[in-house]
């Protein structure tokens, strides 16, 4: 694609986030302006000194507080945003905006958060984001986020992981070849067996080291009858003994991890009593996949000493180990694009009361997003004197935000000039508006 076609697809995007918002329509745009070119702010309020907000600071709190957007047009324009010339390889993952200590926030829950700690465990309180992105050829520091949702605590992310596969099958084209879903080790892989669309899909999940599966078992009852085997042999993770010749197996030398080698063993599963009620005769399910050990040589960077990791897959066809270790160390990327969001693009800085005035900020992010990666290769390169340069069209996500600011000329917005209304009166003299309520963190017992 040129640049002229690059530039006329990018204009048509703006114009069609535009008509995605409803009340506050305007204040909305210009915030969407604003966080894709800001950067690191000291507080949320510094959003309405940037050059293509044009409204007053009372304008970008009213964007968040009174403005509406349609979040399934949000979905439907990323989502028309997908690169079908990628390989089909999504990345599923949370993140948490942490808020300890809002009491006066509702339908806040305890997540797992690696940095933050409450009481000596890494568990805040807070709203939990459930992110799907697809992923690219190689490493890099660029995704395609193509969805979030919001984790309420009376769900998990499970449910959440398969709204967002439905979402991604909704988007390919009938036909293709399965796509590839990749989780980290929060997920457990007999949930995500019994995803809806689980059938057309391939899931590749990390597990514990010392996770136990069993093989599928292959004897039939004796000739005096009774019941079936359900569990053959033990494979533990943990015990080498354990474990038979590999079924499959897969060794290449990579420039950033060295000797790569992976084993497969297919036909396992592991015991699940979720489907069965206490007590019952029925047979437990199972649902059988494939562990895979996945061992380097190095790091890409030498900070500590790499470990083996387990993985476990199930799908349709025999497992492409080739391309399943690199879809695992692909996932990584996905952290980068969090850390972008927070500390470039200023995501969970606001101190938000309501989860609706979240999700909307989150979903301006998630366009902010879309629309750097569409400004990719029109950029260009504004770096700062202790910069390096960079090659024109493989630019990184914060070299793109910092050129973005020339485009916003030559595109032009769709919203509308302020209206200005005279001086604010504030609130009545004498009018007091109460304590506000307090909400507890909510656990998932409760």
């Amino acid at each position: 694609m040129n640049a002229a076609a690059s530039l006329d697809r990018l204009q048509a995007f703006r114009n069609d986030v535009y008509h995605c918002f409803d009340h506050r329509a305007d204040a909305l745009f210009n915030l969407f302006d604003a966080i894709t070119v800001a950067g690191l702010v000291p507080s949320f309020a510094h959003l309405s000194l940037q050059g293509p907000f044009e409204r007053g600071h009372g304008s970008l709190y009213a964007a968040l507080t009174k403005g509406t957007l349609d979040p399934e047009r949000v979905r439907a324009l990323v989502g028309a945003t997908l690169n079908h010339d990628q390989p089909r390889v999504f990345a599923v993952d949370t993140s948490t905006w942490v808020r300890n200590d809002a009491e006066t926030s509702p339908q806040r829950g305890y997540f797992y958060h690696s940095s933050r700690h409450s009481a000596g465990k890494p568990v805040v309180a807070g709203w939990s984001y459930s992110w799907v992105a697809q992923l690219g050829p190689v490493s890099s520091s660029w995704t395609s986020p193509l969805d979030v949702r919001r984790v309420v605590p009376n769900r998990n992310a499970h449910e959440i992981a398969d709204e967002h596969v439905r979402h991604i099958v909704q988007l390919l084209p009938p036909g293709t070849a399965a796509p590839l879903f990749v989780f980290d080790g929060g997920y457990d892989p007999v949930r995500l067996a019994k995803l809806k669309d689980a059938d057309v899909v391939s899931v590749l999940v990390r597990v514990r080291r010392n996770r136990r599966f069993f093989f599928d078992a292959t004897t039939r009852p004796g000739p005096q009858g009774g019941r079936p085997r359900i569990h053959g042999a033990k494979f533990l993770c943990a015990d080498q003994t354990t474990w038979p010749a590999p079924h499959l197996e897969h060794v290449e030398t990579t420039e950033q991890y060295g000797l790569v080698h992976v084993r497969a063993w297919t036909g396992v599963h592991v015991k699940t009593s979720q489907d069965i009620r206490p007590g019952s005769r029925q047979f437990k399910p199972t649902y059988s996949g494939t562990v895979l050990l996945l061992e380097v040589a190095k790091l890409p960077r030498d900070t500590r000493q790499p470990q083996a990791f387990w993985l476990w897959w199930r799908g349709l066809g025999v497992p492409d180990l080739a391309l399943l270790w690199r879809a695992y160390t692909r996932r990584f990327d996905l952290e980068h694009t969090f850390r972008f969001c927070k500390q470039t693009l200023n995501w969970d800085l606001p101190r938000l009361r309501h989860p609706e005035q979240a999700d909307r900020r989150t979903l301006l992010v998630l366009l902010a997003l879309t629309q750097l990666r569409l400004a990719q290769p029109v950029v260009t390169d504004m770096r700062l004197p202790w910069q390096r340069p960079q090659a024109c069209g493989r630019l990184t996500p914060g070299r793109v935000r910092q050129g973005f600011v020339q485009l916003l000329v030559p595109l032009g917005s769709p919203a509308g000039a302020p209206k200005p209304s005279g001086r604010s009166s504030s609130r009545p003299k004498g009018k007091y508006s109460g304590r506000a309520p307090r909400f507890p963190a909510l656990k998932k017992s409760a």
